[in-house]
């Protein structure tokens, strides 16, 4: 098993910038893809960033220029730099880790774009 956990939400005004982090604990050696997911309010959870074991990095076209996914194997944790926060960027963000064909979820962090 492999537990994430997610931290770094809040609430910020449009513009403004924020980072999460997930670690991950339990088996967590041999994770391969890391990434984040968000879901707003009546939507389905879609597809933020993720990057692999190795730096490759995959984005959303809505997030592309302004968000930035790292990750530390050594610390088992993914980063998401958030930069010019949009208020349609409002949601509940997920951190997901792929091990063996298992995909893992954390509890969700709440990021809010509000004035």
């Amino acid at each position: 098993q492999v537990q994430l956990v997610e931290s770094g939400g809040g609430l910020v005004q449009p513009g403004g910038s924020l980072r999460l982090s997930c670690t991950a604990s339990g088996r967590a050696f041999s994770i391969n893809d890391m990434g984040w997911y968000r879901q707003a309010p009546g939507k389905q959870r879609e597809l933020v960033a993720t990057v692999t074991r190795a730096g490759s990095t995959n984005y959303a076209d809505s997030v592309k220029g302004r968000f930035t996914i790292s990750r530390d194997n050594a610390k088992n944790t993914v980063y998401l730099q958030m930069n010019s926060l949009k208020p349609e960027d409002t949601a509940v963000y997920f951190c997901n880790a792929a091990r063996f064909g298992f995909y893992y979820w954390g509890q969700g962090t709440q990021v809010t774009v509000s004035s």
